[in-house]
């Protein structure tokens, strides 16, 4: 990979830095006809501009303009263009821009129930199967709730399954429950519940902190997003113990999100298209995962010589026995986190029972002609 290829953002790009942007999908013919005159809407994402989470932000943007034919196009601007990414979702009600993207456990501090939108293990629901909740179990109708909860002026659209988040980049390598107590370790929203329910020291930091404090060993231990950015951002440089697998954050979605008077002012056949693109880019974000994270794992242990670990069973028991812990609490306090959750169980119960026993397990086909 060429060190002088430009970035998204346009700017030089080192090996771990660079990024190649895949196309978006293109609709065979647009749903609208081009209008003389567009309407262009500025967005800001929660990711870094060179991060792959912003580059499916830019992706989305695209669909939407290909599906309009060019009647709405969105300009998508990187994390703190405009304010931090914690306070997105409030400029977007406000209209200080005009949408966002992010990950709705972000307003966790507005609502608890935003923190179900991502977080924990959901029952075994992974995140294609939340999104299933979302559009037939209610899942749609409880966020809207949520957003009206927290007098957010602003219409959300839930979308892309992200793959299921690393457990983390560690100083030293830990085994069992114990290696966590007081380890200071980096996360968000209600893994912030479930990691002190296990006895660690969470830490809450903005992505542009992280690596130069567990650099600088500020903290033990963090976890961010996934293979692809956490290798751009830069942390195998100052850990090589590196955990996938974990319960934290393993069905997480995003939300593209407009301010809700710009959103109702758009003729009803655009608001009918960006739904199309939104669906769209589901598949194009979950293909493009497939073939970029794939590529960094690879290259974070022979390149990067990371020592890639799945995390310990015994680690992984403890995570589903916190989370418990963490509902029943949430729960007693917030009358909608409870009702969310109990719509998710419900979900679950039967979708996960199907997929079990529909699915046939890939690991020993896999195995049969890998080893």
């Amino acid at each position: 990979m060429s060190s002088h290829r430009p970035t998204a953002a346009g700017q030089p790009s080192s090996r771990r830095h660079a990024l190649k942007l895949g196309g978006g999908i293109a609709l065979a013919a647009p749903a609208i006809a081009a209008a003389q005159t567009a309407t262009t809407l500025r967005f800001q994402s929660a990711w870094p501009a060179k991060a792959i989470f912003h580059e499916f932000a830019v992706d989305v943007c695209r669909n939407i303009e290909q599906a309009t034919g060019g009647k709405l196009k969105i300009q998508m601007l990187p994390s703190g263009a405009v304010v931090p990414p914690l306070q997105l979702i409030d400029a977007v009600s406000k209209g200080t821009v005009d949408g966002g993207h992010a990950v709705p456990g972000f307003w966790f501090g507005r609502n608890t129930a935003f923190g179900l939108y991502g977080a924990g293990p959901h029952f075994g629901l992974d995140a294609n199967q939340t999104l299933g909740w979302m559009e037939f179990g209610g899942g749609k109708q409880l966020y809207a709730e949520a957003l009206a909860a927290a007098k957010l002026d602003v219409h959300s659209l839930l979308y892309g399954p992200v793959p299921t988040e690393p457990f983390g980049w560690f100083r030293k390598e830990v085994k069992t429950p114990a290696d966590l107590k007081g380890l200071k370790y980096r996360t968000a929203g209600l893994a912030v519940d479930m990691m002190a329910e296990l006895g660690a020291a969470p830490v809450q930091l903005a992505p542009a902190d992280i690596v130069p404090s567990l650099e600088r060993g500020v903290i033990d231990a963090a976890e961010f997003a996934n293979i692809t950015d956490d290798r751009t951002l830069g942390f195998p440089d100052v850990a090589k113990n590196y955990y996938l697998q974990s319960y934290h954050m393993c069905n997480n979605v995003f939300e593209l999100s407009f301010n809700k008077p710009k959103y109702d002012a758009l003729p009803a056949e655009v608001k009918a298209a960006i739904d199309m693109a939104v669906r769209a880019a589901n598949s194009d974000m979950l293909w493009k995962s497939m073939d970029r994270m794939s590529d960094d794992l690879i290259a974070l242990q022979t390149k990067d010589k990371v020592k890639v670990m799945k995390t310990p069973a015994p680690i992984l028991a403890a995570q589903l026995e916190a989370w418990k812990k963490v509902l029943a609490a949430r729960s007693a306090e917030n009358a909608l986190f409870a009702k969310t959750a109990a719509s998710q169980k419900a979900w679950a119960k039967k979708v996960v029972y199907w997929s079990e026993l529909t699915t046939v397990e890939q690991l020993p086909a896999y195995r049969s002609f890998f080893g």
